[in-house]
């Protein structure tokens, strides 16, 4: 019988698709601190939004597989975000974008997966003008605006607050970490993509969500220091 191993799902959008990148590299160090632990599974996918996601949910996560997740991450809202008049095709409105969200988290629940177990991802500040830069070179608009994922990013802490679920306020956590000035605009490599810094920052705040959620998950086959090299079947043959 094969050795169960426990996962740490992450599903989200093009920050989380590029989580293994130079730059976005946030899902390697979660990774790297689940190491033999847990497998640490990126289900990124760029330019999507949650009324996609709630669809694509229940062919990710079932009952069945469920039982193997010891936590899941939720990381969408720079999409539902855009302004609709620029870009109605990723744009979902406020109000929906909560109800896809809420739905999500009560599908899991109906799966197994408690609210102590879930993490919503609130998304990040948007620098406006670096963003644009790069728009008027693919030849597409400037649908970002600051004050509007503001109002996703409140939508997103509502959402956490009646599920009881874990939440990490990127918006509010980057702003007031770049406080002076606009150095909060270091966390983003192009205006909304995050950097180095910007990894490493979601990283750390996650970390202290997910971080008590597997603390009582055990390493995967013993330390090789202890494993009785005359007779290692005695070691292997006892593990299910």
């Amino acid at each position: 019988m094969a050795v169960s191993v426990s996962k740490v799902l992450l599903f989200g959008s093009s920050s989380t698709q590029f989580g293994y990148s130079e730059d976005g590299c946030w899902v390697s160090v979660i990774a790297d601190k689940l190491q033999r632990k847990c497998d640490v599974i990126n289900r990124g996918y760029s330019g999507y939004n949650t009324r996609w996601a709630r669809l694509m949910l229940p062919k990710l996560v079932t009952k069945e597989t469920a039982n193997d997740i010891a936590a899941m991450v939720i990381f969408f809202g720079a999409n539902d975000s855009v302004l609709k008049d620029l870009n109605p095709h990723q744009h979902v409105p406020l109000e929906e974008y909560q109800d896809n969200l809420s739905s999500m988290i009560t599908y899991l629940k109906s799966c197994g997966l408690g609210s102590n177990r879930i993490i919503l991802i609130g998304p990040p500040p948007c620098d406006e003008q670096h963003w644009k830069e790069r728009m008027d070179a693919e030849g597409r608009p400037q649908s970002k605006s600051q004050e509007q994922t503001a109002l996703y990013a409140k939508a997103c802490e509502s959402v956490h607050k009646s599920h009881g679920t874990g939440f990490v306020d990127l918006y509010t956590d980057m702003l007031k970490a770049g406080a002076e000035g606009d150095s909060w605009k270091s966390f983003l490599n192009d205006g909304l993509h995050f950097s180095a810094a910007g990894s490493k920052f979601l990283a750390e705040r996650l970390w202290q969500q997910l971080e008590g959620i597997v603390s009582d998950i055990g390493m995967i086959f013993p330390d090789w220091k202890t494993v009785d090299y005359v007779n290692p079947e005695a070691v292997f043959s006892a593990i299910n």
